[in-house]
């Protein structure tokens, strides 16, 4: 067992989706929003993406993001920081805030306690950046 799915396992609930603002994207996100869509960039633009200045967002409606619908409508096209979370590099700083966060997301293992979780979040923030997570 990888030691992501040690320590989460994305029930897609939406928590992490709701709001009023959405995670700024990278070009990257884009073209994989555009291709897993299946659609030309000026229409993902136009139906789902807002822009100001050179931040790019997903659109909100109703309080949590375009994509958002019982669950990510695109999970497989989601941006990198949709992906990344909630395993984030400030948890292992912040003992309150993998708190908060684990009492919110029904994908963290519930029975991991602050020390383990940051072993295997530094065991998976490693693999990523040699570039093999």
């Amino acid at each position: 067992m990888s030691a992501e799915a040690k320590i989460f396992q994305c029930q897609q609930c939406g928590y992490c989706c709701h709001g009023e603002t959405t995670v700024s994207l990278d070009p990257a996100d884009v073209e994989r929003l555009v291709h897993y869509l299946d659609m030309p960039l000026a229409v993902v633009k136009e139906k789902y993406l807002r822009q100001t200045g050179q931040v790019i967002q997903m659109k909100t409606v109703y309080g949590h993001c375009i994509f958002f619908k019982d669950g990510c409508t695109v999970h497989p096209g989601k941006p990198w920081r949709c992906s990344q979370w909630p395993l984030h590099p400030s948890i292992l700083t912040d003992h309150a805030n993998f708190l908060a966060i684990r009492d919110s997301c029904p994908g963290l293992n519930q029975e991991t306690d602050y020390e383990i979780f940051c072993r295997y979040l530094g065991e998976i923030l490693s693999l990523k950046n040699e570039g093999k997570g």
